[in-house]
């Protein structure tokens, strides 16, 4: 029986602009649908685990649109709630060069932020599940949605469950203040922290001397600093973060750290030309949860993790389309981009 691993969040509509138009060029959209923990489900039944998908989304046809586009991918929606008023959106408008890419979200009032805890059985959900992933997202989108991300951490944790989540800090859709009361609350649940050092200092407190992210530049001692201070207040088993040199919005260094309290890991970097970087931190994850759940040396569950991202963001989309062998290939170093015949 393939690792069964339990995601839980929301599905949106995206709507993004083609050719990498700004929204005031265009007539007319791409559309998909994605969120960070259905991406992360879907990729890892592409590794061939089994991932399954918690979530509400509303009765109606764009509702079960999206259920659709994850059932594509082999993705488990049994437990997908249906009711509310909508599905949420978000706009993206691809960036290119030194233009950044901007999103606005349309998501108030989407039915997983009117969702409540009981309309879940844990018992089901969690049967014969090795793992339980959430973000900081989740919690963000309303007070009932936090309490059903800690009732799920709860559950999970007293099912003996590895537990994860990924701080994913959105300004948009809270305070620091807020984030900081509910994520240091949820976190004594968790065991595999995911989050870059901008995320750790805004969901969390924790800050590192003399950095700033805005410079597009790796301090690792500063992400050293702040997974020793998380370590020693949490208890994580391991902290993990992507690392990206920004050097324009078409253009990045890539790259992954993993501690485990006794050795920093610092990944190979890759230099990725992006195609649509939307998803990469998920197929991280991701990877990242693949490996340590199949039983990989940190190391090397850290190396699958960044190389299944860097290949990401090739791919047009939220959701990361490649293969187990394509992500083993690049981790072998074949980085060539020659056409497969």
């Amino acid at each position: 029986m393939p690792k069964k691993v339990v995601t839980l969040g929301e599905i949106m509509l995206r709507l993004s602009t083609p050719d990498h138009k700004r929204f005031v060029q265009a007539d007319s959209f791409d559309i998909t649908y994605g969120g960070g923990e259905a991406n992360v489900a879907a990729a890892l039944c592409n590794y061939g685990l089994n991932g399954t998908f918690v979530s509400k989304v509303p009765n109606n046809a764009i509702g079960q649109a999206a259920i659709n586009h994850l059932r594509r991918y082999g993705v488990d929606t049994r437990f997908v709630a249906r009711g509310g008023d909508r599905l949420g959106i978000y706009f993206l408008e691809t960036g290119a060069s030194m233009r950044a890419s901007q999103v606005i979200y349309d998501r108030a009032g989407a039915s997983i932020a009117e969702v409540d805890a009981s309309e879940f059985d844990f018992d089901q959900i969690f049967e014969g599940a090795d793992w339980f992933h959430t973000t900081g997202i989740t919690p963000a989108l309303s007070d009932k949605a936090a309490a059903l991300t800690e009732a799920a951490l709860k559950a999970a944790k007293e099912r003996g469950i590895t537990t994860s989540i990924d701080l994913n800090y959105r300004k948009k859709l809270w305070t620091k203040e807020k984030a900081r009361e509910v994520m240091t609350r949820l976190c004594q649940y968790v065991d595999v922290c995911i989050g870059n050092e901008e995320d750790a200092d805004t969901t969390l407190g924790f800050k590192a001397a003399d950095t700033d992210v805005t410079k597009g530049e790796l301090n690792l001692d500063g992400f050293k600093d702040v997974f020793r201070q998380m370590k020693e207040k949490f208890g994580f088993k391991y902290i993990a973060s992507s690392l990206r040199e920004s050097h324009s919005a078409s253009d990045n260094g890539w790259s992954a750290l993993l501690y485990d309290g006794n050795e920093f890991y610092h990944t190979r970097q890759y230099e990725v030309r992006i195609v649509d970087r939307v998803g990469s931190g998920d197929s991280f994850a991701s990877g990242l949860i693949y490996g340590l759940v199949s039983g990989m040396p940190m190391n090397e569950a850290a190396e699958f993790g960044v190389a299944a991202s860097a290949l990401k963001h090739t791919i047009p989309g939220d959701l990361n389309h490649a293969t187990l062998s394509d992500v083993k290939d690049l981790m072998k170093g074949d980085a060539s981009g020659r056409v497969q015949r």
